[in-house]
């Protein structure tokens, strides 16, 4: 990966989300298995990280897995598990040479024993690199992380640590998976699909959103500039009127 380069001034997004998809139809376009899409659409993974501190993103999160793909024929489900397995054991070294901060969100609980230890053992690989941070969503559903959440939420209650006439829209961020994180300020969703897809429910409430033609495994680091370039046109006014 190249070394981070200075960051323009802040006039971007501090945090983009990313919907990766189109891996399937990419590969399909070509007469291949859709595993081939999914190989094509990991390395880009890299390409669009790298592009980012340049940029001034200091946040990156990828939707990888959803809860809604276990519903994928058996074999694509294990290709992808272990194409995530691959990419943990062949970017780990390049993502802490380059101060890659990863973090994964999502259900741990249906994953397997060898990849949720080899998530665990990179994220504290990276734990104090600062270049970027890198959030990885697999077994992710923002209505299951929103649900977990309240469970949690609801635990601290009955126990007596949280009161719950103090609950207000401030507390539950504190229990979601990405309470460590900033709200996106872009989304970005590839492939021509208008639609969220249960992604990042509570956190994008007022983040930008760009709905792209372009299949994932097509999105070049420059496509991504063009976007990231286009986002400061935007007038974000919160709710609120501009004078």
């Amino acid at each position: 990966m190249a070394q981070p380069q200075p960051k323009q001034p802040d006039s971007g997004p501090r945090h983009v989300a990313i919907i990766m998809d189109g891996n399937g139809r990419w590969a399909t376009q070509r007469g291949r298995p859709r595993l081939f899409g999914h190989q094509a659409g990991a390395r880009r993974v890299r390409e669009i990280v790298e592009a980012c501190p340049d940029l001034g993103v200091d946040y990156l999160t990828v939707f990888a897995f959803s809860t809604e793909n276990w519903k994928r024929t058996q074999s694509e489900v294990a290709g992808l598990m272990n194409l995530f397995r691959r990419y943990i054991t062949r970017e780990a070294k390049s993502l802490k040479a380059n101060d890659v901060c990863v973090r994964f969100i999502g259900d741990r609980v249906r994953l397997d024993r060898k990849l949720v230890s080899m998530m665990d053992e990179l994220e504290a690989l990276t734990a104090n690199c600062r270049s970027v941070n890198l959030t990885i969503a697999i077994n992710y559903g923002g209505r299951d992380e929103v649900a977990r959440a309240t469970k949690r939420l609801a635990r601290d209650v009955a126990s007596g640590k949280l009161d719950p006439e103090a609950v207000d829209e401030e507390t539950l961020p504190k229990y979601l998976d990405t309470c460590v994180l900033p709200d996106p300020d872009l989304v970005i969703r590839t492939s021509g699909e208008a639609r969220i897809s249960n992604f990042l429910l509570w956190q994008s409430a007022y983040s930008e959103y760009e709905f792209i033609d372009t299949l994932w495994p097509d999105f070049t680091a420059e496509e991504f500039r063009s976007v990231v370039g286009d986002f400061g046109t935007r007038d974000r006014r919160f709710g609120a009127v501009t004078a």
